[in-house]
Order: structure tokens, then sequence, then C-alpha cells
């Protein structure tokens, strides 16, 4: 067995109603003032008001920043940063979609008081360092899994997405309650269902850093993800099927958090960069082409995914291999999702820009199974165009 290293969020507190359990953590931390960092769409809804109802009834201090954007570039984290020092927090509580969990751990460290480092500083692996302010993550969809992974992706220039990478990253604590799910539309929740069974694939297929306890958490996040992202679908207010595809998405974060992904990611970040498109919805339209490049290399993998989802499927490893890559497609045409590029405005002549931002994800290339250039990049977008 090779040398692995496994790292996680040290208290992870699940369950419907769990947020209760915020009551405990604020008295552990005793903070002066805490920071609720979080969106728009998210006060517009009212979802944040069980939250500030722990607040009141602990007498607690606090303050909400909730100008964080989808894929938030640098000026949203330099905006969220005066705003904290400004109100002198001292503990970051984020709450929200991917996007507003990673600004929030980028503010923990930034918004230390004692802290030298600047935003500059903290990108790429093992750059940003402690000190940090406490942080607890809520997330509000099912699909990131970033309350436990120690990764922030940032928004840089005008279409290049940049990781922070740093155990510093990881948070105090996660709380999974499915309440705050239950209102998603039907095209978030399959998006960030997607995005999380993406992770769990490409966590147990990773190149480098594929490990046994990785391995172990990636398979129980795809039977979760696999089972429950048709009953939420089918009903969204199935709110024991939403928590099973929270833990899910936990799960697959824990996994890809120690054994990172691959080109999906690497070919879809150049889709939202360029095109906005929602993280969960890019990684969907590149998934299952992606996976018939790395077939000749993980087809040994896919097959013992496809068993361990239906134990009953049989079959030489290439069939197995084919048949998961079948039954990952069978998820994407019932998710409702659009699937072509062209029909989602994105002009055929920028493929091959596409491909050039694809290519410079070099943090997440050299964890695919299988070697891909910029012909291959190129091919994929092709063949997802019409």
């Amino acid at each position: 067995m090779s040398n692995f290293q496994f790292q996680t969020v040290s208290n992870i507190i699940s369950g419907l109603g769990s947020i209760v359990e915020l009551k405990t953590l604020l008295n552990d931390f005793s903070p002066r003032r805490v920071l609720l960092v979080t969106d728009p769409g998210i006060i517009q809804q009212q979802l944040h008001l069980p939250i500030l109802e722990i607040f009141e009834s602990q007498r607690q201090d606090y303050a909400i920043y909730s100008s964080v954007q989808a894929d938030p570039a640098a000026h949203i984290v330099l905006d969220a940063l005066q705003f904290a020092q400004q109100q002198q927090a001292d503990l970051i509580l984020g709450f929200g979609g991917g996007s507003s969990l990673d600004v929030a751990k980028v503010l923990a460290v930034l918004a230390h008081p004692d802290q030298k480092q600047q935003l500059q500083d903290l990108y790429g692996a093992g750059k940003a360092k402690r000190p940090r302010l406490p942080l607890i993550l809520v997330p509000t969809t099912a699909g990131t899994g970033a309350e436990v992974t120690p990764v922030a992706i940032i928004t840089t220039g005008k279409t290049v997405k940049t990781g922070i990478v740093s155990p510093a990253l990881y948070a105090d604590a996660a709380i999974l309650d499915a309440s705050f799910t239950q209102n998603l539309p039907a095209q978030i929740t399959a998006a960030t269902g997607i995005d999380a069974m993406v992770h769990a694939i490409e966590a147990y297929t990773s190149k480098i850093k594929k490990n046994p306890y990785a391995d172990m958490l990636a398979k129980q996040a795809l039977r979760l993800l696999n089972k429950n992202l048709p009953l939420v679908l089918k009903d969204g207010s199935d709110l024991e099927a939403r928590q099973h595809m929270l833990v899910g998405s936990m799960l697959a974060g824990q996994a890809f958090a120690n054994a990172p992904v691959g080109a999906v990611h690497a070919l879809a970040y150049p889709l939202g960069g360029h095109f906005h498109l929602a993280h969960g919805h890019s990684n969907a339209l590149v998934l299952t082409e992606v996976m018939k490049f790395n077939a000749p290399a993980a087809k040994q993998h896919y097959a013992e995914l496809m068993q361990w989802l239906d134990p009953y499927s049989t079959g030489c490893t290439d069939g197995l291999c084919d048949l998961f890559i079948d039954h990952m497609q069978n998820h994407l045409q019932r998710s409702g999702l659009t699937l072509k590029l062209n029909q989602l405005q994105v002009p055929e002549d920028q493929l091959p820009a596409l491909a050039d931002d694809a290519m410079l994800q070099t943090r997440l290339l050299q964890n695919n199974p299988r070697e891909l250039t910029h012909e291959h990049a190129l091919n994929i977008y092709q063949a997802i165009y019409a």
C-alpha cells in the first residue's frame, strides 16, 4: 500500500434540525461578534432567520455580509475582508452554497488580527498559513462538499479560476441540516447532486493520492447520491432523501480533499469562468466525455464502482466500465439540465480558448488517470457542442 495522509474537519454535526447545535458551538468559542457570510439570495429567501433566532436567544452580537456572488472574484473577498475588520469579527460563520463557504474560509485566514499574509499570497497549494479566526460552515446545497474541504476557488482576472489549498482552510465545525435545502429549485438540486457525484468518481480515480480512506468515502458517497438524487428530483420536499444527499456530498468532499479531482473539473472551470455556468452544471456537461477519454486508464475503477452500485451487474471489465458511463449518462438525462454547449449560447469559435484555459489547470490535470493534451480537451468540448 502506498503512503498517504488523510485530513478532515474534526467536528461534523449532521441531521434534520441539527442547526440547534450552533448554540453549543457558540458557547464553546464565546465570540464577541460573529460575522455571517452569505449571498443575497439567502437573505431574500430568509433562509438565515433560524440562525438569527439562535443569535438572539444566545444574546450573541453579530454582523451580516451578504454580497457574495457565484464564482466569487477577488474584489468580493477584499470587500468582505474590509467589512470583517470594521466589524472586528472574531468568528466566521459561512452559510450558503460553495461560493459563500469559500469566501468564509479565506476570510477566516485574512481577517485574523495577527495575520500578515494578503490575498495574493494565498493562491496555490500550501501557501495559506494560520493564524485564522474560528470557522463554522453550514451548507445550503448538497453538492460542493466545501464545508469539509481545504480548498477555496476564487475568480482571478477576467475568466480564470484559481485555487487556494491549505489545511488552514479546514473549518472547526460543519453543520449539515437539510432543512435549509428543501426549497432549492430542481435545476440547482440536479447540478449540485451531479457535482457531488463527480467529486466521488474523480477521487476514486485520482492518479497520485488515491488511498483506501478516500476510496471508502467516495464509494459510500456515490451510493447515497445515486439512490437519493432521483428521489429528491421526483419530490423536492423529501427531507430524508435531502439529508442523505447532504451527507453524500460531504463524504465526497472528504474524499476529494484527500484524493484530488482531475480533468472533469479542469474542463468545467473555463465554462464557469467564461460563460458563468453554475459549477455543477459545467461538471455535468463534460462528465461522460471525460469518462470515455479516461476509460483506457480508469476502466478497472469504473467497473468497480458499477459493481458497488449494482452488485448484480456482471460482465468483463470493459463491459462494466461502459455500463458505468451509461449509468452516469442516464443520471444526466434525467437531471433536466441542458447538456449541449450550443443550447447555452456558447459560441463555437470560443472552444479553442476554453481548451487553452483548461490546460492552465495543472493542479487538477496532474491527478487525472490519463494525460490530457490541448487536442484532447478541444475534442471533448467539440463532442458536447451540438
